[in-house]
Parts: structure tokens; sequence; C-alpha cells
């Protein structure tokens, strides 16, 4: 039966003119307020069975106009060597972003990219040319601050090549192109969310610290890590546990020897304000009598090889089976599988080793001859076609598996592979990294760049995975990685501790003094999640989106923007290119002590005219409340300054039904008077009753206003 995506695209292909050498289309979007425009290419081969639907869009794009023949960018498509190839002529002067999950610089001017989803420790496969993801998109910045974006929509393995020209090589049949232009990348970023949906609100403990190893064992390790984290008064939100949890590597199991009560070892840390994230691999270990694979076999559920078997590949367990997630009924069962698995007190799921990594598998996963069929509009087809999606398919099953299983709570899902549209699915991580100076200093770029692929939740392994960090190190990233979207400490088998108390004092100082002042800006933080749940705009930005006009901020990659308001300037990072105007340096202090300072914490600048709200600090989210804020304030020249507030009950899905608070704060400076009120805005959550308390930065130091109650505050500025 044709799906209504389907569908949609025939529509569209009859009302252009397919007498063309190609066809092409043109709607109009609003994005950030600005006109944004949307054109879509087809090549006159184009064959719909091979590329739809589209696991990119939740919104066929819909043909509304003839292409205006003013439009610049014009993909030209043509046929080299047996491949397909597009290529758009960019111009000279034009900064390229994006690409995805990649090594390398910010700006992606004058590289190729593979899409081809591989298994590289230590980024260390073909010189990282090609990592767990990819995203076939670039963004373009001009000199004037316009911007537009290309997305090829193929899953095909491919290359992009950037330059004067972008060129997408493919190794599969005829795709089409679409390309936005918009006034400045704000306005591309709204258009392409406007199509591919945007990122779901997570919960807010997935907001967090959060504290990992390959692994910790047995589950009285994992209790004693939990309370470590409590006694060094670390705040913390997850406990994570790796492969070593399961009954000999068997995913949907636990082992009867070192986790014989899951429950009992979930509850522990419920009891402490922890939430548990357990792993799920696509490998299913070929075995007689294990549940899991005894079903897929009876539904015939596996992935085929070129002769119709279902493919065998080895992994963790040994010889292994991989469900065809492009089969709805493949995905259905996957989803059923988390019922009771979740019902033992698990809070959220990492899908790791979904490239899908093959142990000694052609180029590390499974043969590209291999065989997927497909249903539900989606033709049957070979892993050339499916591999790059693999992961996608399966953290879709997933999230369904966990909205089954808990309907009442919104899912965390953590993965390694994904695709241009996957964020619609799961958070990620940018893999397994080295413990180095070299790779710390990778992990902003990395960070920024996923956030311009389309993918607001993501980040680096604190601390790296591979190989053993030292102190200085770890201290330094973690200074730095509190202000990521998603702020986890993982390392592997084999390496030293990597706990922020496993080397001295001073690292165990540094770590805690970064963590707490996460935890201070999680109004803030928790505010952008929910703009991006909205609108697309990364959590984590680069400095170039405070001011797309100004050409020294282009190559900007040591500093970022976290959100619109705060900079973030590394301690370890010298000359950084830094925006126009008097962006303010200050400081987040926990109201609970005085702090040493030290000389690990990354710089922060607020931009003027803006007001962060702060929290007293709290141990883990479930403690913290914002009925006691700090309003941190940074006037403009006129004296005036201004934010929002959004808070909900953190978790489940009333604030679709108008259960949220979206406040407005606002600041004037009058007869030396800073007066700072908060008046709610959206949502049918009932305010509470608050005490406020109002910071400004002066002289290089931090003054606070008396706490006062009621939505009003006001200091005197001497």
């Amino acid at each position: 039966m044709m799906t209504r995506r389907v569908i949609g695209f025939m529509a569209c292909l009859t009302i252009a003119t397919l007498a063309m050498a190609q066809t092409a289309f043109m709607t109009d979007d609003s994005g950030n307020g600005q006109l944004v425009s949307t054109a879509v290419f087809y090549p006159k081969d184009y064959d719909a069975k091979q590329h739809q639907p589209s696991p990119i869009f939740v919104h066929e794009p819909q043909a509304l106009k003839p292409l205006a023949n003013s439009w610049q960018l014009r993909p030209v498509f043509t046929q080299v060597g047996g491949k397909s190839v597009a290529t758009i002529h960019v111009g000279e002067g034009v900064d390229l972003y994006g690409t995805g999950e990649v090594t390398g610089p910010l700006r992606r001017n004058g590289i190729t990219i593979g899409l081809w989803n591989v298994d590289t420790p230590a980024y260390s496969v073909d010189g990282g040319s090609h990592l767990y993801q990819s995203h076939p998109w670039v963004l373009g910045l001009r000199r004037d601050g316009s911007a537009f974006g290309i997305i090829a929509d193929n899953t095909w393995k491919q290359t992009i090549k950037t330059d004067n020209d972008v060129v997408f090589e493919s190794e599969g049949p005829a795709f089409r192109i679409v390309i936005f232009e918009g006034k400045n990348p704000q306005a591309v970023m709204q258009a392409l969310v406007n199509l591919t949906g945007p990122m779901e609100l997570p919960p807010l403990w997935a907001l967090g610290y959060q504290q990992c190893r390959f692994s910790y064992q047995p589950d009285t390790r994992v209790m004693e890590v939990a309370d470590l984290l409590r006694q060094h008064r670390i705040p913390a939100d997850v406990i994570w546990m790796d492969i070593d949890y399961m009954d000999g590597y068997k995913i949907f199991t636990f082992s009867p020897k070192e986790f014989p009560q899951p429950q009992k070892l979930n509850d522990y840390l419920h009891q402490h304000n922890f939430k548990a994230v357990y792993m799920i691999d696509p490998g299913v270990k070929v075995e007689s009598g294990y549940f899991v694979d005894d079903q897929g076999s009876a539904g015939d559920y596996w992935v085929k090889d070129k002769d119709g078997k279902p493919y065998v590949g080895n992994v963790w367990p040994g010889p292994c089976h991989f469900p065809d997630f492009t089969r709805p009924e493949v995905r259905l069962w996957w989803a059923s599988l988390y019922k009771d698995y979740m019902a033992k007190g698990i809070d959220g799921v990492w899908n790791d080793m979904n490239e899908p990594s093959v142990f000694g598998g052609p180029g590390g996963t499974m043969p590209t001859e291999n065989w997927h069929r497909g249903g539900d509009g989606l033709a049957a087809g070979s892993h050339l076609r499916f591999h790059n999606v693999y992961g996608l398919n399966m953290v879709r099953a997933s999230r369904e598996g966990l909205l089954l299983a808990n309907p009442q709570k919104r899912p965390f899902i953590l993965s390694r592979s994904n695709f241009l549209g996957g964020h619609r699915y799961a958070a990620t991580w940018t893999g397994d990294n080295l413990s180095s100076w070299d790779q710390l200093k990778l992990s902003v770029p990395m960070t920024l760049t996923l956030g311009l692929s389309g993918q607001p939740f993501n980040g680096p392994d604190i601390g790296g995975f591979c190989e053993s960090a030292n102190g200085e190190l770890l201290a330094h990233w973690t200074a730095m990685g509190v202000f990521f979207p998603f702020v986890r400490n993982h390392s592997i088998k084999g390496s030293v501790d990597q706990e922020p108390w496993a080397f001295d004092e001073e690292v165990l100082n540094a770590c805690r003094t970064a963590i707490e002042r996460r935890y201070i800006l999680m109004p803030y933080i928790y505010t952008l999640f929910r703009e991006a749940s909205i609108n697309g705009m990364p959590v984590m930005r680069p400095l170039f989106m405070a001011d797309p006009t100004d050409l020294n901020l282009r190559s900007e990659e040591r500093s970022f923007l976290l959100g619109g308001d705060l900079m973030v300037i590394p301690r370890w990072a010298e000359n950084t290119a830094l925006p126009q105007g008097e962006w303010q340096e200050t400081e987040l202090q926990a109201q609970a002590r005085n702090q040493q300072k030290d000389n690990y914490q990354a710089i922060l600048r607020q931009r003027p005219g803006s007001i962060i709200p702060l929290a007293n600090l709290a141990q883990s989210t479930n403690e913290m409340r914002t009925d006691s804020l700090t309003l941190l304030v940074c006037l403009d020249e006129e004296g005036k300054a201004c934010g929002q507030l959004y808070e909900d009950d953190g978790d489940g899905f009333s604030y679709r039904s108008g259960n949220y608070r979206l406040t407005t704060i606002s600041a004037q400076l009058e007869k030396k008077q800073l007066s700072v009120s908060m008046k709610q805005t959206e949502g049918l959550m009932a305010a509470p009753q608050r005490t406020l308390r109002v910071a400004y930065m002066k002289k290089g130091r931090l003054h606070y206003s008396n706490w006062q109650s009621g939505n009003h505050a006001t200091i005197k500025i001497k």
C-alpha cells in the first residue's frame, strides 16, 4: 500500500514540467520571522522507490509554484563512472558548515567527507574521514550574512566535497536535492526543522551530569559510584550500565552473577535521585532457547544475506542475527521487547554498535549485498542503500518501545549511529574518542557541527574514552564540557579510573565547581532545549551566530555560545575571536559555599541586553526548584535587558496540553535603581510564589540584591 509521503511526492511531480532535463519547484516557509525560500530539484531519471519515503523529512516538500528564474543555486545532475553526482556551484567567498558528525575544523571548505557509518575507535578508520553517523547536509554562509542549506535526500553510500562547488557523489541511483535560501543561518536552521521535524523535548534529568564506564560491575560497584558522587557533593543525575551487566552479552538479559537483582539496583539509584540507563545493541546472539533469538527466528525478522538466508555476523556475544528494522513488523516486535525490560526500573536506553558494527565484517560491518525487505511503502533493497539508516531505524523502533512501556514518560535514548532526521528519535554522542588534548579541542567543532546539522542534543565523552586520561586533561575537559548539550564522563575498560575523585583534590574541586555551574544554569539550559524542540536552533552554537556578518567569527572553533546569551571561552583557549559589543564577563557561584578560583574554569561572558535565570545549587535535577531564582542581568546601552524562562513538570507530556509556563523577564535601569520583573506569557501552569534576587557584574565582581518575594526585585546600582 502506498504511503501518504509517496502519494504526496507523486502529486508534486504532476505539478512540475516533466519534459525538462530536471524537475524543480519552489515553496516558501517562514523561519525565525524571516522569509525562507525552499527549492526541490529532481534529476530526469529519478526513481522514487529507490529513495522514498525519505527518513529525513516528516513533511514532504510541497510544490507551490514553479522555480523562479532568479533562483541562483541549481544542482547539475550527472553520471560519472557509474556514480550519481549532484554538483551545486556556490561560488567564492562562501563559508561552509554542517556535514554532520565529522572530525576536522568547524569551517568545512575544501574537505571530502564520507557518508558511510563505521565503528571507528579514536576516529582512526580512514583518517577520520567518516564516522558513526551520516548527515548529507551543507550550511553555507555568504559574506553579507545571508545563508543557504543543501540536502541530498539520499541514504546510499556517498561523499560530500566542499569548495566553490558542493558535490554529492553517490553509489546509488540519482537522487533529489533540496535547497533553502534565508536571510541568516538562524532562518535556514528553522527551514531545516520545518521539514525534518524538531527534536522532542527530553526529560529534565537527561540534561544533568552523567557518570559512565565500560563497565561498572558488579551491581555493588554501581551503588558505590552513586554513593561517592553524593559523598563528594558532585551534582549528578544518571549512572550508565555498559554491556557487562548482561548475561553473556545477550541483549535484554541480566547477568545472574553480577546483576542478579536489577530492580533492586535501580530502586537504590532512584532512592538517591539517580536515573539508570542501560545499553542495548542490535546484535542478537544466535542461540536456541534464548528468547530474543527464538522470537526473531520464528518471525523471520532478520536481515538476509545475498542467498536469502539470515545473515550471521560476530559481535560481543559471538555469532549474531541482526533485526531488519526497515520492516514495520520488525520494529513493532523490537518495541515490544522493552516492556518487561523497562519494568525493572530502567529509565533510559543506550543503543550502541548500530552502524551496524560487525567484528571481522567487510569494512567492519555487514556486506553491502545483504538484503532488507522494507514495507509500508518502502521498497526492498540492499544494505548499500540501508546501511546509513540502520541506526536511525533502530532508535525509531526503540523509541516506540519506551513509549509503549512507559507512555507517561518522555523517552531518553542515546545512539551512536544515526542519520539526518534521526534527532527525532535519539540524542547522540561523538563516539569512541581519545583521551588526548587534540581530541579535547576537537570536541568543540564536532559538537557545534552536529548542532548545525540538525542534532541539538549531543556531546563527547568527557575525559575521552580510549586510553587513559590524566587529572589535568579531565579537569579542563569537564570545565568546558559542562556547557555542552550532553554531559557524560565515560572511559574504556582497562584505562585508569576517570571519575572526578580519581586523581587529586585539585582535580576533584575543579570538576565539582564546573558541574555545579551547570546545575546553577539549569533553568536557562532547559529553556534552550525547549527552544530547540520548537525551532531547531542548536543549544550550543558557533560564535558567528552572534553576528553572521562578522567575518572574524567564521572560523572560531574554540569559544562558543550556549544559547544566544552566554559565551563560553575555555580556559586553555588563547586569542579567540570574539563578537563585537560589550559582552560582560560574569560568574556562576554556588550559593551553598564560597568557591575557590582555579585555573580550569571556562571564562563566561554575557550578551548585552540579556537576563539569565539561575537556580540555587541542587545535587540533582529532581531537587532543583525554580520558585527561588537569581536573575543575572547584563544591560544594553539603553539600560534594558530581557530573557525567558520555560518551566514544566520535567517529564511526561502534559506540557503538550498547555501545562507549562513561559515567562518573560524584563529589566530596566532608572536613576541608579535596577528593576527586574517576571510575567507569564504562555502556558496554563500556575505561577509559584517566587523569591527572587538580582545579580549584576560591576568592576569584575558579582553583586547581589537581597532576596525579595514576588515577581519583582530591585537593587541600587552604586
